[in-house]
């Protein structure tokens, strides 16, 4: 369930505010965020993950009044001296762009997207990985409302990356989480779904 407070007097006057809150069920399970989270690393939530995730595994969390908010918390947070995993969600393509069907506002999205995006990478340090992707696809320019299933991009950066180009399409993104505790050396738990590809990340 997710609660999505506005404010205005009448029809066609109602705007969203940034106080969403998404009531999530609990994961039944532990995650790779609890593995991460129980060897002593860091886990850092933006946006909503803390939401999504019902706190589980988190150390940290921030709350973003935007996405553009959310990349400059991922900016200063990338400055400071942390080890471990930093879970940034930015909800506004989703909820702005994607759902209301507006191709323009989500093209302006991505350019400041990419702007802050620049910023970060400059910030990276030479052991950082940067992993891009989504929950689901959403396109702007398809009829109804709801989400949709084009495929969900995976792009992944670091300093030390020797090759670029593409890899296969995968199964599940569960080969994130994979990746990602394989990349701290931290075992998954038991009876989770997804394979790493962090070899194939050179």
């Amino acid at each position: 369930v997710i609660a999505r407070p506005y404010v205005g007097k009448k029809k066609g006057t109602f705007k969203r505010t940034s106080n969403r809150h998404d009531y999530a069920l609990k994961p039944t399970g532990r995650t790779a965020l609890n593995a991460l989270k129980d060897a002593g690393l860091d886990v850092i939530g933006v946006g909503k993950i803390n939401d999504i995730f019902c706190g589980e595994g988190i150390t940290q969390t921030y709350h973003s009044d935007s996405s553009v908010h959310g990349m400059q918390q991922t900016i200063d947070i990338c400055k400071k001296d942390f080890h471990g995993l930093c879970f940034v969600n930015l909800v506004d393509f989703d909820a702005l762009w994607g759902h209301r069907r507006n191709p323009e506002g989500y093209g302006r999205e991505i350019e400041k997207f990419d702007r802050g995006l620049g910023t970060l990478m400059n910030e990276l340090r030479e052991d950082d990985l940067l992993i891009l992707t989504a929950d689901h696809g959403n396109d702007p320019t398809y009829t109804g409302t709801d989400h949709t299933r084009e495929y969900v991009p995976f792009i992944a950066y670091s300093k030390k990356m020797k090759e670029t180009g593409a890899i296969e399409n995968q199964d599940t993104f569960a080969v994130i989480g994979a990746s990602v505790a394989e990349n701290f050396s931290v075992q998954m738990p038991q009876d989770t779904i997804g394979k790493s590809i962090l070899r194939e990340l050179q």
